[in-house]
């Protein structure tokens, strides 16, 4: 079993994390108390999480180039400091254009965070990635159980949203004097040696961040329990590799398990998103809670999330990806069943914890997955993912969105089992594609 080894640059890389996850999850219970002050429908709201997806593909186009001119560490300081600007814009500024606008600004940066602590933990801890992930993104959802409880606390103090602005730029000020006087530093760039061994389940991710020859033909990456097939496309060589071989061959395209894990996760972030900015509406509407309360309750989620992703990480070492993740979201289908026919507040909220608990694995196993499987292009990959974020956080929301304005946000959010069948069925697809025939080494 791989054992995961804690460093002080670990430390950082979560505590990095979680600044993005504070504001990322504090952000959903703002949204119904911004549509109340801006005076705009529930779509039109929905606008800012696409905002958040024109950041997202802003901040994955960024942080390659970024990340080769400056370094890793480097880029992902400076994402949090475009995110420090990003949130003062948005706690200072009231029209609907600019806070769309600041919230892209956050996305932008925060999108390069994301991208770079998910590079660095892979590259440091090579087998041990799934579950470094897994606890980076714990970190996240332990900050992001901060941010909904601060709102509401805020709001039913009478002081609004806005202070929970100030918070976050403050523990991102509190995380760089720490960094700073401990003198802990990020790597400026990726290891030179071969391949890192793979997490058990999928393919090997690479910590050279060196672009692929494009005369090289694409490779199809499978795995087995134990060892690992490359095979070019083009008749090329195949080998096997088992822990600890040596280099493998390299791909000029990113492979298919890293595409269906791409969609996977732009299914998952569906999901998130969505429960994130709308779940407050239906507290409100169909569980009978406070607007405080309601944007309190979001907590919920995020705490279950949190608990997830702290157990995660060790069943992570243990089990296949694949596997975890069907089970993940047969627990996310049983929350939500029991979220969704709840009137009873304190039920629908223990509803969301289970649906929390759920969620805790979905894009840390399906974001493990696509880096392995990328091999020597982890940065690129990294980038792309990206993407499949924006993808999620622009469209989804912006559906519910309009599908509430017609029927109401409880009924709307029956999208919600669409989108987990729809994860089911491309896991099951993504572990078909890791492992076709592959015996163990």
């Amino acid at each position: 079993m791989p054992r995961l080894t804690r460093d002080r640059t670990t430390w950082l890389t979560y505590a990095q994390l979680g600044l993005w996850g504070f504001f990322l999850y504090g952000f959903g219970p703002v949204v119904p108390l911004l549509r109340d002050e801006q005076g705009t429908s529930a779509a039109v709201a929905g606008l800012h999480s696409t905002g958040i997806a024109v950041g997202a593909l802003a901040g994955g186009a960024l942080f390659a180039p970024v990340a080769r001119r400056y370094g890793r560490g480097p880029a992902i300081w400076l994402g949090l400091a475009g995110v420090t600007a990003g949130v003062t814009a948005l706690g200072l500024l009231h029209p609907l254009p600019a806070t769309i606008a600041a919230v892209a600004v956050v996305a932008t940066f925060g999108m390069m965070v994301i991208s770079g602590v998910n590079v660095v933990l892979t590259a440091r801890h090579g087998p041990a990635a799934p579950a470094a992930l897994t606890e980076a993104n714990a970190a996240c959802a332990g900050m992001g159980i901060l941010a909904p409880l601060t709102i509401g606390v805020t709001v039913d103090a009478g002081l609004g949203w806005r202070p929970v602005m100030a918070v976050e730029v403050g523990l991102i000020t509190l995380v760089a004097l720490a960094a700073l006087t401990f003198r802990v530093r990020l790597p400026h760039r990726a290891p030179a040696t071969a391949a890192a061994a793979a997490p058990v389940g999928v393919a090997p991710a690479s910590a050279a961040p060196a672009p692929v020859a494009a005369a090289v033909a694409p490779a199809a990456v499978a795995s087995g329990p134990r060892g690992i097939l490359v095979s070019s496309r083009s008749g090329g060589t195949a080998r096997r590799q088992g822990p600890g071989a040596g280099t493998r061959v390299a791909s000029a395209r990113l492979p298919r398990a890293y595409w269906i894990a791409w969609v996977l996760m732009s299914v998952t972030g569906s999901i998130e998103v969505c429960l994130s900015l709308w779940t407050a509406d239906v507290l409100r509407d169909h569980a009978g809670l406070s607007a405080g309360g309601a944007s309190a309750g979001v907590a919920a989620i995020v705490g279950g999330m949190f608990v997830g992703r702290a157990a995660g990480g060790r069943a992570a070492l243990r089990w296949p990806p694949v596997p975890l993740l069907l089970g993940a979201l047969t627990v996310s289908l049983a929350g939500f069943t029991l979220f969704w026919t709840s009137p009873i507040g304190w039920l629908a909220v223990t509803g969301l914890v289970v649906l929390g608990l759920g969620n805790a694995l979905h894009y840390p196993l399906a974001i493990s997955i696509a880096l392995a499987a990328a091999g020597t292009a982890t940065d690129r990959a990294a980038g792309w993912s990206s993407y499949s974020m924006g993808v999620g956080f622009g469209v989804a929301p912006v559906v519910l969105g309009w599908v509430a304005d017609g029927v109401g946000p409880h009924l709307a959010f029956l999208l919600l089992p669409a989108f987990i069948a729809v994860a089911v069925l491309l896991t099951v697809r993504l572990g078909r594609a890791l492992a076709p025939g592959v015996a163990p080494a």
